[in-house]
């Protein structure tokens, strides 16, 4: 289907997000100020360490807890590993048991799989048709060597949103220290560490407007990891490297504007109109997939059960989508979040993520639901 590059639609936030001009604007800000190193006390250094202290108190802010709390990272998959990894080599148990979710991120995944060739043992628990964790699953899970659960508050595939508040609380019934992913949920739900009662909270910048190559990881006060880069005493000690200041506050100007969840009723109204659309243009033949109700509110995944993913998505190229997650692209198998589902292999072929973002237009939506539209009936 041939389609003019000036009517593209882009319906892949949760991969990734454009940078939020504001965002931008304070990156350009911080360019014209002095480039001194923030560890450093003179007048060059000064102002990029107060920089990168109000770019804290601004992450800090949209968790609900202390500016001390939180540790600047390279992103998500960085603050995932220093959790993971920090905590088994903080651990004075010679087999320490983790546990977390059958649908997390690769970023989760892989480094429960290292430490299992560690000696870590590593449980793995179950997700219903919904893509959604038991909390009395995890209960069972929990033994006397568990030394963290690792469980996400939004899957980044299908939304589902999990009840990590019920499963943080289970963990400390057992003295057990929670983590959650909050890489997709920020921004987009509430995340305040009290609420959701988690000790350890990870996020990416790039999936909340901010560049790519910057994160955070909220620490509760009290709480001990081994460093995963050792150097010179940055970040308290926590994580060494010198602090990009840019960097910086291009995330706590990204966490200063996630604050205001009105974007979520847009978002929300879009996401229920593309639906609409979607179940007009194919009837029977679609299928959504994940929560109905507990969703993230720009998240549809949907399987259409007439086309592979892959395929459809190659037919109306000027729609950038998503077959899966983007670690998953390019890949014909069923995700193994679908899998985790228990997802048909048929439904699991055509499934196709639209995630949509702040700057999604009612035209946009139209667009997509024409285009499908002409290509399912031609």
């Amino acid at each position: 289907m041939n389609q003019d590059s000036n009517q593209r639609v882009y319906l892949d936030y949760n991969a990734s997000t454009p940078i939020d001009p504001r965002v931008a604007a304070a990156m350009q800000e911080c360019m014209q100020m002095p480039f001194g190193n923030p560890s450093s006390s003179h007048w060059a250094g000064a102002p990029a360490k107060n920089l990168v202290e109000l770019a804290r108190q601004k992450v800090a802010g949209l968790l609900g807890c202390e500016a001390a709390e939180i540790v600047f990272t390279s992103g998500g998959s960085e603050s995932n590993n220093m959790v993971l990894k920090g905590l088994y080599f903080a651990s004075s148990i010679p087999n320490p048991h983790f546990i977390t979710s059958s649908i997390e991120h690769p970023a989760i995944v892989e480094p429960c799989r290292f430490l299992q060739r560690m000696g870590a043992k590593v449980t793995w628990l179950p997700v219903d048709a919904l893509g959604c964790v038991d909390p009395d699953a995890l209960r069972n899970a929990i033994d006397s060597n568990t030394v963290l659960v690792s469980i996400m508050h939004a899957n980044s595939e299908v939304g589902s949103i999990q009840p990590i508040r019920e499963c943080a609380q289970i963990a400390h019934e057992s003295g057990v220290p929670f983590h959650t992913d909050a890489a997709q949920s920020v921004g987009k739900i509430p995340t305040n560490v009290h609420e959701l009662d988690v000790d350890f909270l990870s996020i990416a910048g790039h999936k909340l407007y901010a560049p790519k190559g910057i994160g955070a990881l909220y620490i509760r006060q009290g709480k001990v990891l081994e460093p995963l880069i050792h150097g010179a005493g940055h970040e308290s000690g926590r994580r060494a490297g010198t602090e990009s200041a840019i960097m910086a506050a291009a995330l706590g100007k990204a966490c200063e504007l996630a604050a205001d969840l009105s974007d979520v009723e847009h978002m929300l109204a879009l996401k229920s109109k593309l639906k609409q659309g979607l179940r007009q243009c194919f009837g029977e033949r679609v299928v959504f997939n994940g929560h109905p109700e507990r969703c993230l509110p720009n998240t549809l995944h949907v399987s259409f059960l007439d086309y592979t993913g892959s395929e459809l998505l190659a037919r109306i190229p000027g729609v950038a989508a998503s077959t899966g997650s983007a670690c998953h692209a390019g890949k014909a198998e069923l995700s193994a979040v679908l899998k985790a589902m228990g997802v048909s292999p048929q439904a699991g072929a055509g499934a196709v993520r639209f995630s949509l973002g702040r700057s999604t237009t009612v035209a946009e939506i139209d667009r997509v639901i024409k285009w499908l539209g002409v290509l399912h009936t031609a």
